[in-house]
């Protein structure tokens, strides 16, 4: 819903900059007598209480407060505030005769999209009430009726053949739309329901299933080592070869295994028990890591920060193994001679967290599903084989748990670039 509600604002302004364009070239180029002026204070109106919609919305973000709790009454104020604006609008600009009365169909899909059927149809009578106000009060004398002077010659707005039929017209698209619209909207929702819940089922039988698969690895890892370790006797040499070949086999499934259970985990733990965290106390231990990787590949590593690390609110162990996995991607597919940068910015509300490398490269056909389950670019399959290609998965999880964003742009041979915007502590 909060995505939505953005959106509506940002279409907002869309339609803003089109009527005032529309208004100038009616004005200035066509010839069309209108009162600009009039029209001009309207789109003013619009962008003002759009901006502070859009100022309310991101101080419920930064707060953190459940959208939820004032989604249906901000999309409701919304949708009725624009429907009176576009009323003005069309009634200073034609009114019945003004074709862009049919833009008010565009709202009655949008309330059917954001609110519940009820709602919808409410928006749409409210719709209706003002499409007959300003037709019927035009009618009658008692609104003056402003023409279109120079673009429509014919008289419409007091034809009452003509207005009855364009009411017609009118009312039943707008609740043939609203109800179609609903209709769709519910079903896409109950599928949305069913699919999560499948999900979850399937999140909940790997997760059993997956356990018991890691116990038994681990007694089986448990039985091997003594015995390739030679504690329980001596072996020959073809006996300790086989042995070793089985304890890798068996560590990589382990490795699998256990990053298979952390991704499905968190997919299953959705609530975040948040405490205040450090920034920098997230970051040293990693760094240090990757130094120590660096150093061994003979790759350069460089570390960019800003002279005060605040807070931010969060799970340490969940940040701290998802930027572990970027780091450690980073060392691994950047070639000897290369180097990585780790650049932490400050930008207001966020850090954004940069890890710069000058490795292989991801190409352009992989990029679209990087962050899926189970996905490996086919250049880094051929580097590193034991990859399970869940990490940049579970690490796409834990940042947008910590409604953060998480990023990437990279051309293959040339290097990659992994962004991570997290929340400051508010």
């Amino acid at each position: 819903m909060t995505e939505r509600l953005f959106w509506l604002v940002k279409l907002r302004w869309i339609a803003a900059a089109g009527v005032v364009l529309t208004v100038f070239i009616a004005d200035h180029i066509l010839g069309i007598r209108l009162p600009a002026y009039i029209l001009y204070s309207a789109i003013l109106f619009l962008a003002s209480y759009n901006l502070l919609i859009y100022i309310i919305l991101v101080s419920i973000n930064k707060r953190k407060v459940e959208l939820s709790v004032y989604s249906d009454w901000l999309a409701n104020l919304q949708i009725s505030l624009d429907l009176l604006i576009l009323a003005v609008c069309i009634h200073f600009s034609g009114g019945i005769e003004n074709l862009f009365i049919f833009y008010f169909i565009f709202h009655a899909i949008i309330a059917s999209i954001l609110l519940s059927r009820r709602a919808a149809f409410l928006q749409a009578t409210f719709t209706v009430f003002l499409f007959l106000l300003i037709v019927s009060l035009e009618y009658l004398g008692i609104m003056p009726h402003y023409p279109l002077s120079g673009f429509i010659t014919a008289v419409l707005y007091n034809n009452l053949l003509y207005v009855v039929e364009i009411s017609f017209v009118f009312i039943s698209t707008i609740y043939i739309a609203v109800y179609m619209a609903t209709s769709v909207a519910n079903r896409l929702k109950t599928v949305n329901q069913l699919l999560k819940e499948k999900d979850r089922i399937k999140s909940e039988y790997v997760l059993r299933v997956t356990h018991d698969i890691k116990e038994h690895l681990s007694a089986i890892q448990g039985c091997i080592d003594p015995v390739a370790s030679e504690i329980c006797g001596p072996l020959a040499e073809q006996q300790k070869n086989l042995l070793n070949r089985a304890s890798r086999r068996t560590l990589k499934l382990l490795f699998f295994v256990r990053a298979l259970l952390d991704i499905t985990k968190l997919k299953l733990t959705r609530e975040l028990k948040a405490e205040v965290l450090h920034l920098s106390d997230i970051i040293e231990p990693l760094l240090e890591d990757a130094r120590v990787r660096a150093h061994e590949k003979n790759v350069a590593f460089e570390v960019v920060l800003p002279e005060f690390l605040g807070c931010i609110n969060g799970v340490g162990i969940y940040l701290e193994a998802a930027l572990s996995n970027l780091l450690v991607n980073a060392c691994k597919y950047t070639l000897a001679g290369g180097k990585i940068t780790f650049v932490v910015e400050d930008q207001g509300d966020n850090y954004q967290i940069k890890i710069i490398d000058t490795g292989i490269g991801i190409p352009k056909d992989d990029l679209p599903c990087i962050f899926e389950e189970f996905h490996r670019a086919k250049n880094a399959q051929a580097i590193e084989k034991m990859g399970t290609g869940l990490g940049l998965a579970m690490s796409k999880e834990v940042v947008e748990m910590h409604q953060g964003k998480i990023w990437v742009e990279s051309r293959e041979g040339e290097g990659t670039t992994f962004f991570v915007s997290l929340p400051k502590r508010t």
